[in-house]
């Protein structure tokens, strides 16, 4: 305890030394939390002193800024009203020269902006992603961080055990985020995150398709068990849909076509966004994909939803969904397969019968490049169910 009291700004928690220090009250209103605190990873009094200093003082900078910038201007009310044009464009350099925009600032600003109407996934990624960046390299300005600054970045996020994939989506946001607040604050910026160096392959797993016995015995067993995580299994296997796609379907998203076939209304919800403008679409439902519909539909339930449990709070419970499927799949699959294969799986069945691949993008919501393809309304249901009968 005389070790936590001796230096500022930490305390010890499993003898490991955090951060933590209460913002000024009149500071608050720029924060979500009254108090800042977080690991200062190390168990050494004396380098956690050294980081809980230099957080300090980073602190105290930037809140001399804030406090600046919310301030009344000294003298403002000797000011003239009739200013001369060249001393409005002074003021403007100065302005420009002067600002400050810290990384933690340009987070505020993305958000703001960009932020509006999209999912938490959005503002924990940017909050995230700059966040790795300000425990490595600090809370600069923006055209304060230099190469040696990314570099340094990169390495912590290796060190962090991040796969390439992982970094480079990281990486991705924190230029969206730098390159969209030095544009909104007049700031011509060379952005040392972009260009960075590192082995994006590394800790990549390649993802597996479902072989062909596995799929029909997972089927086998849906149809055997027939419950509600098995009709969600079931129609993931023979669509290809993504797992929160299927998991935030309702009843009415079950449409009956003509013919008295059924196809899946893949569109957006308040509780389950989509991942991509293209993955709104009509999914033909054949085989397993059929019966898990006709079961869901035959269930006399008041809820709206095509699967109540995933659906208790205002958002669609994807990753409870995915740690019990997966669970329950894992004996019945190769290693490394997943719910996600079956969506691999639905593409290289859609190419064994040899679908013509703006066809199969169209059945998995997949990006098709070209100008033309952004063009009409796509294929006809009757033809998109051509293919689906064929794999199924």
């Amino acid at each position: 305890m005389s070790e936590t009291i001796s230096r500022p700004f930490t305390f010890v928690k499993d003898g490991v030394f955090y951060f933590s220090r209460r913002i000024p009250r009149e500071l608050r209103n720029h924060y979500t939390s009254p108090r800042i605190a977080y690991s200062l990873r190390t168990k050494s009094p004396n380098i956690a002193e050294v980081r809980a200093r230099r957080a300090a003082d980073q602190l105290d900078e930037y809140w001399y800024h804030l406090r600046c910038r919310d301030a009344e201007l000294p003298g403002k009310h000797l000011l003239r009203l009739q200013r001369t044009a060249g001393a409005e464009a002074i003021d403007q350099q100065i302005s420009v020269s002067s600002s400050f925009v810290p990384l933690s600032e340009a987070v505020r600003i993305y958000l703001q902006l960009k932020g509006k109407g999209r999912p938490l996934s959005f503002r924990q990624a940017a909050e995230r992603a700059c966040g790795y960046v300000i425990d490595a390299c600090g809370d600069k300005h923006l055209d304060a961080y230099t190469k040696a600054d990314a570099n340094a970045f990169r390495d912590a996020l290796i060190a962090r055990g991040l796969a390439g994939s992982s970094m480079t989506r990281v990486f991705g946001t924190v230029r969206a985020v730098t390159n969209f607040a030095a544009s909104e604050q007049g700031l011509t910026l060379n952005n040392p995150f972009a260009g960075v160096y590192y082995d994006r392959s590394a800790g990549v797993t390649d993802r597996t398709s479902v072989p062909a016995d596995a799929l029909t015995t997972v089927q086998a067993k849906c149809r055997e068990l027939d419950d509600d995580l098995r009709w969600l299994v079931a129609l993931v296997s023979d669509t290809g849909m993504r797992l929160a796609e299927a998991a935030g379907l309702t009843r009415e998203d079950f449409v009956q076509g003509e013919g008295g076939f059924l196809f899946a209304r893949v569109q957006p919800h308040p509780w389950r966004r989509l991942k991509t403008k293209g993955s709104k679409r009509d999914v033909p439902l054949e085989g397993a994909a059929r019966w898990a519909a006709e079961r869901i539909l035959d269930q006399m339930t008041s809820s709206q939803f095509a699967f109540p449990r995933y659906n208790k709070t205002d958002t669609t419970n994807a990753n409870a969904a995915s740690a019990a499927l997966n669970k329950w799949m894992k004996k019945y699959v190769p290693a490394g397969c997943s719910m996600h294969s079956f969506r691999h799986s639905m593409r290289d069945r859609l190419r064994a019968v040899e679908c013509p691949s703006d066809i199969v993008d169209q059945i998995g919501g997949w990006q098709t490049d070209g100008v033309g393809h952004g063009y009409g309304s796509g294929y006809p249901l009757e033809v998109l169910r051509k293919w689906m009968k064929a794999v199924t």
